[in-house]
């Protein structure tokens, strides 16, 4: 026998079977979303259509261009080309006041490879988008080229100071190699020999310096020359209805996604329960029949399954005497299931119609011979009482509808919370659940919604006990299923016994009895006499 503690460790953090369960029955929100998305998508290409815009081609060359180059030559052409100098000079090629901040936003470039440099600008007429993309790419060419030629010539400069220097040097040893030739000169032929040598060295030097800056200044034309258009601006003119197509995919993946994780939140947050096993558990009693979701209009094939639970009920009922149909969240349902329950039954059969809106007496027309639907209000004892445990339910007026009573409940339309002020305050009436009828499960919801902790909670247990009770109306000791008789002398010595009611379960869901003192039972008259011969 399990315990409800045991049950609450066995319950996992997060029941991934009932998130599904939920974000499928909430299919009409998480598809709103999506659809909402979609139209979102659509309107926002047709209220926001793409611009004009012009795309161009450039074939930049590098001094430093390798074959092994990941692309990093061209991604700074990218960066420099979309910079406000650029920009400020295509717009003085074109004459526009347009400042170079607001200009800048409105293209953008990408490398197709290493050197092929691609060119899009948006503007407010597919002319204007022309324009600016050739006075864009001219002025990038302009600045490619100067810069190429700044660094050439910085380059030359360099090879030139170096070569001034070795020709300072060079003079030197020709004023030493002059001053040899005098009388009074003291250099010797071994350093004449070496001062020549320096000369010969020195010269060659300086003719190399020469020879490399004029190579330098000579490369740099070359690969200015090669950087050029090489695909002219063009208009691109795209149909409307690819944006559109686009953007309303977009947003339907975009609504989709968020009405799905919306619902997984709602299925979380809200804890309202949807499976069999977890209804069974809140309210403590068993699943004995299920329902389809309700539809608008006539009921169509669900009238045949209605019907069989109604004679299922009806042969549980039997003759126990009055029993209540109480609904929470489906009060036209179990109005119907409530005079289906009366055409199964034998005899004149009352049914008091006391929901808020009156749904029986709405259905009246509909009932066979033999059942009479009377108001709420009416004074007289019901053979079926309906009532409604949804929430402003007055619990002290329950009584009078049955001693026992059918719950019929939606799922998913009450919290846990909930559930159990319904079971709690049930038990405190002492009106025992036969069973609940579930309405609009889930499909594919295979969880048990029988109680297997008690004979006393189970629609078994009260047929044991109808079958264990003998014609006089005493119950039998050993066989009644939720409570047992056990005499204890009276202390008043008049050959009578009072009885006291003690709990065969540890998990009895109503109140459990503990022992009285047998005197004051008898005079409070709390308990009944078992008089003997």
């Amino acid at each position: 026998m399990t315990t409800p503690d045991s049950n609450q460790n066995t319950q996992p953090l997060l029941d991934l079977q009932r998130v599904l369960i939920a974000i499928r029955r909430r299919r009409r929100l998480w598809l709103s979303a999506a659809v909402l998305g979609l139209l979102a998508g659509a309107a926002l290409a047709v209220v926001s259509p793409t611009p004009p815009t012009a795309v161009t081609r450039l074939l930049v060359l590098h001094a430093e261009d390798a074959p092994n180059d990941s692309g990093t030559l061209i991604k700074t052409d990218v960066a420099i080309l979309e910079t406000t100098r650029i920009a400020g000079a295509a717009l003085q090629r074109l004459g526009s006041p347009e400042p170079p901040e607001k200009f800048v936003k409105s293209y953008t470039g990408a490398g197709l490879t290493n050197n092929v440099l691609e060119l899009q600008v948006t503007a407010r007429s597919y002319g204007e988008a022309v324009a600016k993309a050739q006075a864009l790419a001219d002025a990038f060419i302009a600045d490619h080229g100067q810069r190429m030629q700044a660094a050439a010539d910085a380059e030359a400069q360099a090879l030139l100071g170096q070569r001034d220097q070795i020709q300072t040097e060079l003079t030197e040893v020709d004023r030493q190699i002059a001053s040899s030739a005098s009388r009074n000169s003291q250099i010797g032929p071994a350093e004449l020999q070496s001062l020549y040598a320096r000369r010969a060295d020195l010269t060659s030097r300086v003719s190399d310096f020469t020879n490399q800056a004029n190579e330098a200044k000579i490369g740099t034309p070359q690969l200015a020359a090669g950087t050029q258009i090489v695909d002219a601006p063009r208009a691109v003119v795209e149909s409307p209805l690819t944006p559109m197509v686009t953007n309303a995919g977009i947003g339907l993946g975009f609504g989709l996604v968020a009405g799905l994780g919306l619902a997984a939140v709602m299925s979380v947050v809200r804890d309202r329960p949807l499976l069999r096993r977890e209804i069974a558990t809140h309210l403590g009693a068993s699943v004995i029949a299920q329902l389809p979701k309700p539809r608008r209009g006539p009921w169509g094939g669900a009238t045949a399954q209605r019907d069989r639970v109604a004679a299922t009920l009806a042969r549980a009922v039997g003759e126990s005497g009055n029993v209540s149909v109480l609904e929470l969240g489906c009060p036209r349902v179990a109005a119907m299931l409530a005079l289906d329950v009366a055409r199964h039954l034998d005899g004149p059969v009352v049914v008091v119609d006391d929901l808020p809106h009156r749904d029986v007496t709405a259905l009246s027309g509909e009932v066979g011979e033999g059942v009479r639907v009377v108001d709420g209000s009416t004074a007289e004892k019901a053979r079926i009482g309906v009532g409604s445990v949804s929430p402003g339910t007055a619990w002290t007026d329950l009584r009078r509808l049955g001693a026992e009573t059918v719950l019929v409940v939606r799922a998913g339309k009450a919290d846990a919370a909930w559930l159990h002020t319904v079971a709690r305050q049930l038990a405190d009436l002492g009106i025992p659940i036969i069973g609940i009828v579930l309405v609009a499960p889930d499909p594919r919801d295979r969880t048990d919604g029988t109680l297997w902790d008690g004979l006393h909670t189970a629609l078994r247990g009260r047929a044991a006990f109808a079958e264990a009770r003998p014609a006089n109306g005493s119950a039998n000791v050993d066989d009644h299923p939720t409570k047992w008789f056990a005499p204890i002398p009276s202390s008043a010595g008049r050959g009578e016994q009072t009885v006291t009611l003690q709990p065969v379960h540890a998990d009895l869901p109503t109140k459990q009895f503990t022992p009285v003192d047998a005197a004051e039972a008898h005079v409070n008259g709390k308990l009944p006499l078992d008089r003997e011969g």
